[in-house]
């Protein structure tokens, strides 16, 4: 009887220790992180990294203990371009897989599509591109560069180097017409003239027409926001018809590494303003190539898309644990106090409390004949004020609004 006891005991505590741990699984489900990323169509070029700066960032968030304590588990779809795809996956992680955090949107048109379905809910959004500026929305943390960090460095440093004539060859959706608006309007400040535009719907590869109206336009140097990979066609048809004019760009070399993927001189005499390019030699953007190429050999370029994707989920740790919340109106109080900071590659990021948007230490770059990049400037960091400018305060009121350069806020 005695040893019937003593085996009814031992059963018992084997039962007990094989639960305790599911027990306490269930007391930690993990964090989900829900991804929107093009691996496949146009833009998979420049999606692709940012699928791999999420699934770097997320392994060595896991491996550090994850973020309160919770592992991530990272849920990616590919909505391959396609805008309606891209909402009907969102309110799959929204609604179905419950995701505590979305992340993602290539194109601004993308973004747009999501905003309002996760407006309706109470989940963070980072948007991790650069854009053309301007959104106001409480629910949206932004980590790229914007217009007056890439723009109003480019542009006025194009006018003095090259001329005050400007052609522009820019992709036909929201990012290439604000972007567009922009130039315009720091041309005109600048007394400089805006000699052609063009607004190419994207998938579009001929460019013969383009390049004889560029030619007889006559400019001093060609704005060049066109996008993805049919579009890029434009630079190697210049080429050789021997265009042979400086260009300046908000998204070349550092988001679509063009000088990697086409042969020299299609890239020759781009510049660009970008707070993340592959080139930067500091040693914390030296370790931190050290460890993506670990874990991605075979990666083409380190985009700033990418890049930006890898700073999100670090960002988002930051926030929840400062705020001990994954929720949404506690995060933001985190970034209300003016202290949601990371120590990232580039240098110290920080959030800004009233539009939601990233500082970043902003350099200006320039491509030679062999395609090496050479930093031609350093601006230091550059906040991003423009929204503060135009009223948009979202510690105090949620506009949920994109501003445009020519638009001023509703009067409330």
């Amino acid at each position: 009887m005695r040893s019937r006891r003593l085996l009814q005991t031992a059963f018992l505590g084997l039962a007990l220790g094989a639960i305790a741990p599911l027990a306490t699984q269930a007391a930690e489900p993990p964090l989900k992180v829900g991804l929107l990323e093009d691996i496949s169509g146009d833009l998979a070029f420049m999606g692709m990294p940012k699928l791999h700066g999420s699934q770097l960032a997320v392994e060595e968030i896991n491996k550090s203990g994850g973020i309160l304590g919770r592992q991530i588990e990272l849920i990616h779809l590919d909505p391959q371009g396609d805008n309606a795809r891209y909402q009907e996956f969102a309110r799959r992680l929204l609604n179905r897989d419950k995701v505590d955090v979305l992340i993602g949107g290539i194109t601004s048109a993308a973004r747009e599509a999501l905003r309002p379905i996760v407006g309706r809910t109470s989940t963070p959004y980072f948007y991790t591109n650069q854009y053309e500026g301007g959104v106001c929305d409480a629910s949206m943390i932004s980590m790229g560069a914007v217009p007056e960090q890439q723009f109003s460095t480019l542009v006025p440093w194009m006018v003095e180097k090259f001329g005050k004539k400007v052609y522009v060859v820019a992709a036909d959706y929201n990012f290439g017409q604000i972007s567009a608006e922009w130039n315009r309007k720091i041309i005109k400040d600048l007394g400089g003239q805006v000699v052609g535009e063009e607004f190419i719907p994207l998938g579009v590869s001929q460019f013969a027409q383009t390049i004889q109206n560029i030619q007889k336009a006559k400019p001093d140097w060609l704005l060049t926001i066109n996008v993805g990979a049919a579009q890029d066609s434009f630079f190697e048809q210049a080429a050789a018809a021997n265009l042979n004019l400086p260009m300046g760009s908000s998204i070349k070399v550092m988001l679509g590494f063009e000088h990697k993927r086409f042969k020299p001189p299609a890239l020759n005499n781009m510049h660009a303003t970008a707070n993340w390019f592959e080139e930067i030699a500091t040693p914390e953007a030296e370790d931190f190539k050290k460890r993506w190429r670990a874990k991605f050999p075979d990666e083409t370029y380190i985009n700033d898309m990418g890049y930006n994707a890898y700073n999100a989920l670090y960002m988002y740790k930051t926030l929840a644990e400062k705020a001990k919340s994954t929720k949404l109106e506690d995060l933001r109080k985190v970034i209300a106090t003016g202290e949601a900071c990371i120590d990232a590659p580039e240098g110290k990021v920080c959030i800004d409390p009233k539009s939601q948007h990233t500082s970043h230490r902003m350099r200006l770059i320039s491509v030679g004949p062999k395609h090496d990049v050479t930093v031609v400037k350093d601006y230091g960091t550059i906040q991003p004020y423009w929204l503060g400018e135009v009223g948009c305060d979202l510690t105090k009121k949620n506009d949920k609004e994109q501003y445009t350069p020519n638009q001023l806020p509703k009067k409330s």
